[in-house]
């Protein structure tokens, strides 16, 4: 696995480095290829006191993400990396229930989409930020899952029946709607 690893108004130190390379490696044991990978990381430092991880791990099945806000930036990197841990193990039983269901190997699996957001102005509609991603076939629920695993409220994606584009979305009560294209 490679690293990308940068500061806001923090330094990042080798010691501060080498911690945070070790505690994220001990991830690739989830995965049987990742010798593509990076790991993209931010630490961040507000007002002195609080500090805030960021980490973002695009894998070829899924996206990880994750941020957490502490005081200490160490123990911020060991909290966020319980956090990834939790995600890859939710998403592998999710997978592997899936698969014993299906009793195959068709299994479909999706790069998650990520969520854009557009800045409307009273007067004047302007995209501020575009994004382009490959949509995958998969099913609702596996469309819900990703959509958890990036802590958006929105998530597009191929249905695998239909191969119709769909979108699978958090309502204000909790549970989920689904939109389907024609």
């Amino acid at each position: 696995m490679k690293f990308n690893i940068r500061g806001e108004n923090i330094e990042v130190t080798p010691a501060l480095r080498e911690y945070t390379e070790k505690k994220i490696t001990k991830l690739e044991k989830y995965f049987t290829d990742t010798t593509e990978a990076i790991a993209y990381v931010n630490l961040k430092v507000y007002n002195g006191k609080k500090t805030k991880v960021e980490v973002t791990i695009p894998l070829p099945q899924l996206v990880l993400r994750a941020e957490e806000v502490n005081d200490d930036m160490y123990a911020g990197i060991d909290l966020i990396t319980d956090k990834l841990e939790r995600q890859i193990r939710k998403y592998k039983t999710k997978v592997n229930r899936k698969f014993r269901e299906l009793k195959s190997n068709d299994l479909f699996v999706s790069t998650p989409a990520q969520a854009t957001k557009d800045e409307a102005d009273e007067k004047e509609l302007e995209i501020v930020r575009t994004k382009r991603f490959d949509l995958k076939p998969m099913d609702s629920e596996e469309a819900i899952l990703q959509m958890n695993l990036l802590g958006h409220n929105f998530f597009i994606y191929t249905d695998a029946e239909t191969n119709t584009t769909n979108i699978v979305y958090r309502r204000k009560d909790g549970k989920y709607g689904l939109i389907e294209t024609v």
